[in-house]
This record gives C-alpha cells, sequence and structure tokens, in this order.
C-alpha cells in the first residue's frame, strides 16, 4: 500500500462521501438516472443498529479518494460465505497510485482471514480499463453466466402473488 494511503472502515460521518462516490461512479457508468441512494438510506444501513452492508474508505494524505462497498454472500456449493463487492471507486484524478488494487487487497486479506470463499463482483462489459484491471489482479470473468433482476412495478407484482 503506498505510504500516503490508509484504508479505514467507513464511520457515519462518511455518509455524505459515500453518497458522492455513489453518484460519481454512476456518472461514470452512465447509470445516473438509477442513483436514488440518499444519506439517510447510507447512514440507516451501513450505520445503524444491525448493518447487513460495509464500506471501506481510501485516503489520500487524509483525505477521501475512494470507497469500496460490500457485503456477505454465501455459496451453498462451497459451504461457505463470501464478499460481494457492490461498489468501488476512485477519484479520476487520483487513479494511477494503486488505490483501487488496495482496496481490493483489503477485502481479498479479509476473505482470507475469514476463511471465505469466494470474492465477486460485476463489472459492465463495456468497461475495459476495469476489465482489464481486475483480470491483472487474477479476475475469471463469468460468462456463462446472466444476471437477473427484478424490480419495481414488476417486484411488487411478483410480492402479491399467493
Amino acid at each position: 500500500m503506498p505510504q500516503a494511503l490508509t484504508i479505514r472502515p467507513a464511520i457515519a460521518s462518511d455518509a455524505t462521501t459515500i453518497v458522492e462516490f455513489i453518484r460519481a461512479l454512476a456518472i461514470y457508468e452512465k447509470l445516473e438516472h438509477e442513483a436514488q441512494a440518499t444519506e439517510a438510506d447510507i447512514a440507516r444501513d451501513l450505520f445503524g443498529a444491525d448493518p447487513k452492508v460495509f464500506c471501506e474508505i481510501a485516503e489520500w494524505a487524509g483525505k477521501p479518494v475512494g470507497f469500496a462497498l460490500w457485503f456477505y454472500t454465501y455459496s451453498t456449493f462451497q459451504g461457505r460465505h463470501g464478499i460481494w463487492l457492490e461498489d468501488l471507486y476512485v477519484n479520476p484524478a487520483m487513479r494511477g497510485k494503486s488505490i483501487g488494487k488496495s482496496l481490493l487487497v483489503h477485502l481479498a486479506q479479509r476473505c482470507v482471514a475469514e476463511e471465505l470463499g469466494r470474492f465477486e463482483w460485476w463489472v459492465l462489459d463495456w468497461n475495459e480499463p476495469s476489465i482489464n484491471f481486475y483480470k491483472s489482479q487474477g479476475g475469471v470473468m463469468q460468462d456463462e453466466w446472466t444476471k437477473v433482476r427484478v424490480d419495481g412495478e414488476a417486484l411488487r407484482k411478483l410480492g402479491r402473488q399467493d
């Protein structure tokens, strides 16, 4: 890890920064229209009584420059928990300083220390720089799987089924 870099668990006062990172990531991914999370949502879900999602903040010389938001998963095939990396973002001006790699290493070390079976995440198929970066870190693209999502009115309709 570069000397000017520290990685620490997010705290409640980071909620504004986390939302800013989420919005910046959504803009980069051309998904700004989907970014609806508020500071209240982040405060409730990351810092409430029983959090189910977690966040690491990357700081360069004491200033937040990136984040990794993650949660535990479970593989029935492995019989082990894993980590799902929901978001990884580093400010564009700070890229090339091993910050993203350091966040990945930090979470991989958690997986190893906790004897977890997997560390997984999505990457958009058009995002060649990220795909190449993840491959360089040992990531293997899982092209044989198709993501399924039910949300909005379809989710409400499915939820009304008897």
